[in-house]
């Protein structure tokens, strides 16, 4: 009976639903990238909703939002505001945008041509602590009150970490209870799990020949009685028992330029997507008794449902995104792997996307942010605008949607829009 009481807690736990007043991660708490919020507009007036504020101080980068305790924390390079071009991260006033404070995490990441340079992590907030992974693998706990440093790991000389291309860690570490989960990658130590309030190691799990970290978080799932992380690398996805950091399964793919978006899971399903001609497979975790799980195949990986880098999310039974960077993106039946409809907006380039209240918000590359309709039958734009301040490097982040406020980041720009209906 205990065992029974003690699994369907974890259940709880696992399916607990996400706040509208918090967005503590990438792609929200249970990083599906879909807001709880409810009441917001079905169309948007010509040249956008309502600016509330405007503010300076995010840095160079690409990193998303996370809001938390009243905070907006994100990474930038040489944010406004500070004497050097270094990597910060930094905070900022959710009411009025206003900078609370900023922590110097490191060198900027400058590797490859301008466009891919900078950081691209999004914090994760946890209570008064707040946790940062800088491109160059620097795991950062600080305070959330004043950004003071409480410890730092380094995914590559502490755990012999790399990552699977030559881009930089993007990863937003997962908190569960007490513990930190991340991913080095590699083969000595694929995903770590830390002590939280010191970073000391409680488990290391351990994928033979893994290629290296790709630019996807974990996300958690509960099958049976069995608490299970779903991740990606550059070797594909896997599945982690939660409780000791066994590998449980995992679904090998061949090499490619870079796995970046995070899987879709839901209940024990998962969803992987990658770019760059590899495409899109639904995997079903099944339990086989005595702690075990594993994968059976629902249809294997279909190469025109690939995603680069946009994301994509699950609304009903079906997944939007992006068609790989082409900023044309499409519906996908999620059960069949069937595409329903693929469609030019009215934004140029690589569509990033996040979803509330029956709506898509598609962030596209030239700066575009356009609300679409989320409807299988057709792609219906119902408003779009310029974000003021784009153009000058690709628009690759994420939108925010918390508390009928829409958050955009462009730079060293935040700009926070009304979106509620009135």
């Amino acid at each position: 009976m205990r065992c029974l009481l003690w699994s369907l807690v974890l259940a709880v736990v696992a399916s607990a639903p996400a706040r509208a007043d918090e967005w503590p991660t990438f792609r929200g708490s249970q990083r599906t990238g879909v807001a709880p919020d409810k009441g917001l507009l079905t169309k948007w007036p010509e040249g956008g909703p309502k600016l509330l504020w405007q503010a300076k101080g995010a840095g160079r980068g690409y990193s998303s939002l996370a809001i938390a305790g009243g905070k907006i924390f994100t990474l930038g390079d040489g944010p406004s505001g500070a004497s050097d071009k270094d990597e910060y991260l930094v905070a900022f006033d959710l009411a009025s945008g206003k900078p609370a404070w900023q922590t110097k995490t490191g060198p900027a990441w400058n590797e490859g041509p301008a466009p891919w340079q900078s950081s691209r992590s999004t914090p994760t907030v946890d209570g008064d602590r707040v946790y940062a992974l800088t491109a160059q693998g620097k795991l950062v706990c600080a305070q959330t009150a004043d950004g003071k440093t409480l410890w730092e790991k380094d995914l590559k000389a502490d755990f012999g970490g790399k990552k699977a291309d030559g881009w930089g860690y993007s990863e937003s570490v997962l908190i569960d209870g007490d513990r930190l989960i991340c991913t080095p990658g590699g083969d000595k130590a694929t995903v770590v799990a830390l002590d939280k309030k010191t970073g000391n190691e409680v488990w290391k799990t351990v994928r033979a020949e893994d290629r290296g970290a790709g630019h996807a978080s974990i996300v958690i799932t509960q099958i049976g009685d069995v608490k299970v992380y779903v991740q990606t690398t550059g070797s594909g996805p896997l599945g982690i028992r939660a409780s000791d950091g066994k590998l449980l399964w995992q679904y090998p793919i061949d090499r490619t330029t870079a796995v970046i978006p995070t899987p879709i899971c839901q209940g024990d399903l998962v969803y992987f997507v990658c770019g760059y001609g590899r495409g899109a497979c639904l995997l079903k975790q099944v339990a086989s008794g005595d702690g075990e799980v594993k994968i059976e195949e629902k249809y294997g990986l279909k190469s025109n449902l690939g995603n680069k880098h946009g994301g994509v999310v699950l609304l009903g039974d079906f997944i939007y995104g992006d068609s790989e960077d082409q900023g044309v993106p499409q519906c996908v039946e999620l059960l069949t792997g069937e595409s329903k409809w693929k469609s030019r907006g009215s934004g140029k380039g690589s569509a990033a996307v996040t979803a509330a209240d029956g709506h898509l918000y598609v962030h596209f590359q030239d700066g575009t942010l356009a609300l679409v309709k989320a409807d299988p039958a057709a792609y219906t734009e119902v408003g779009s605008f310029k974000v003021p301040g784009s153009g000058e490097r690709p628009s690759w982040t994420q939108p925010v949607i918390v508390d009928g406020k829409l958050y955009v980041r462009e730079q060293d720009a935040l700009l926070c829009y009304d979106v509620k209906s009135n």
